[in-house]
């Protein structure tokens, strides 16, 4: 059993004794934890919070805990029920909410759920505000409300709707040149929301011709939901067979979006960001912003429109903060999550399926041309498994020292800049691992670099 209690949210798997996984007790205590963060720093008048969730089968347990302890905390609480994760985001705002909790564990496998936390503009709390709500919660230290001062739980089932329209009037996104297209687009949702508000979004964009593969939200997940190459071999062998013109992969809170080529070919989570943000550099020029575990590319298409890019520490919180400070009109991080201030400061996968079609519709290319068309660049994604033994501050450092010739970035991690690759190197906020993300010209390049960094920091433990 697992429960990781971090800045990002509480993750864990469900069952086990408390404290070990996330048990029925565990849920109370951070829900009431955060109730009692919520109550102390909003600076509205409301007293609603909102909470939405993915398909997961132990959804509707968690679901009735959460809300009810939110109740027993003296909020009135808006269950949106089965809605991704910007659509949560987005139903805070309408709301007027002065929080919301998202029940997902996003890509990991169907074991898991977790509680993400929103502060009042739909955004996740900064690592100082989650810092206290684990405060709170590991010195029990909350009031639930008297009697006369519980909460009540209101169901509002109208938010998908309301997010579909909300994408479909921003600016850049031009149904009438999707709908000449005349697109036949597949999806494959994992078996969780996205299988319920993906089509829809399709159909409102004008895409008559959609191939439904794991649509149905049982939560009961047709493939590891990660979507990585590795997992989306059903949609590959369909695109492979020349079906679609375009294939959409979205992971199970709906916030990440991957593309499959024609061809059946990846077009590569990072490039879902960098085509996105040529869109839209291309129409409104400004500063763009992404991790520091993203690809290079991102910073290569910004300086060909003739603008700044900054980078981030991972993390969409982190995004969106460097976004806020740079004024970006674009951002997000290289997993397929793209952060559209147009729309609202959080990833979206329903705002990249949008304006990529419009991309796709407007150039007139196969999605094979698109991507043919940007720097060509491939990440290695590793990691290494921790034990307790395992000293990670320790090891960093000396990698600090061992390549203080090359340019360093250590505000999340350590990432190491070379002339023409980079290799990032940084504890997981989400899993008991060390993330190994080398970039290079090539994916050869790339692993062999991934490779020796690995061997190297061997040698330093």
């Amino acid at each position: 059993m697992s429960l990781i209690k971090s800045i990002s949210g509480i993750r864990g798997t469900i069952g086990g004794r408390p404290g070990e996984g996330l048990s029925p007790l565990d849920i109370v205590k951070f829900t009431a934890a955060y109730a009692r963060f919520i109550k102390e720093t909003t600076t509205g008048t409301s007293n609603v919070i909102v909470v939405g969730r993915d398909a997961r089968l132990s959804g509707p347990m968690v679901s009735d805990l959460v809300t009810a302890t939110l109740a027993g905390m003296g909020f009135d609480v808006v269950n949106i029920g089965l809605a991704s994760t910007p659509t949560t985001e987005i139903a805070v705002v309408m709301e007027k909410a002065c929080g919301g909790i998202i029940l997902t564990a996003s890509h990991n496998p169907l074991q898991w759920n977790a509680l993400k936390l929103l502060n009042e503009h739909g955004e996740f709390l900064d690592a100082a505000q989650g810092k206290k709500v684990l405060e709170y919660a590991a010195a029990d230290d909350y009031v639930f409300a008297t009697v006369e001062n519980l909460g009540h739980v209101y169901t509002n089932d109208t938010y998908t709707r309301r997010h579909i329209e909300q994408v479909l009037d921003l600016k850049l996104v031009d149904t009438h040149a999707i709908r000449k297209a005349d697109f036949t687009v597949a999806v494959d949702a994992v078996n969780s929301v996205g299988g319920v508000i993906i089509p829809k979004l399709l159909r409102a964009l004008g895409v008559n011709n959609i191939i439904e593969l794991n649509c149905e939200a049982t939560g009961k997940f047709a493939h590891t939901p990660e979507p990585i190459p590795e997992n989306l071999t059903q949609i590959a062998d369909l695109m492979r067979d020349g079906r679609a013109d375009v294939g959409f992969v979205v992971d199970p809170d709906v916030d990440r979006l991957a593309i499959v080529m024609e061809n059946g070919e990846m077009f590569v989570e990072e490039y879902t960001l960098v085509s996105v943000a040529d869109y839209v550099l291309s129409h409104t020029p400004g500063a763009t912003v992404s991790n520091l575990s993203s690809s290079r590319a991102l910073r290569d298409v910004t300086a060909a429109h003739g603008c700044s890019y900054s980078p981030a520490a991972v993390g969409e919180v982190n995004v969106v903060a460097k976004m806020k400070e740079t004024g970006a009109v674009i951002g997000g991080e290289g997993n397929g999550g793209v952060i559209y201030p147009e729309a609202h400061y959080g990833r979206d996968a329903l705002v990249g399926v949008a304006l990529f079609l419009t991309l796709l519709a407007k150039s007139g290319k196969k999605v094979s041309e698109l991507k043919a068309g940007y720097p060509q660049y491939a990440i290695a994604k590793n990691k290494i498994e921790l034990t307790p033994d395992i000293n990670v501050d320790a090891i960093l450092d000396a990698m600090k020292k061992k390549y203080a010739s090359e340019k360093i970035t250590d505000i999340d991690g350590v990432k190491i800049d070379f002339a023409d690759r980079w290799v990032h190197l940084r504890k997981s906020n989400t899993e008991p691992i060390i993330r190994i993300y080398a970039e290079a010209p090539t994916m050869a390049e790339a692993d062999a670099l991934a490779l020796d960094i690995k061997n190297v920091m061997a040698s330093l433990a």
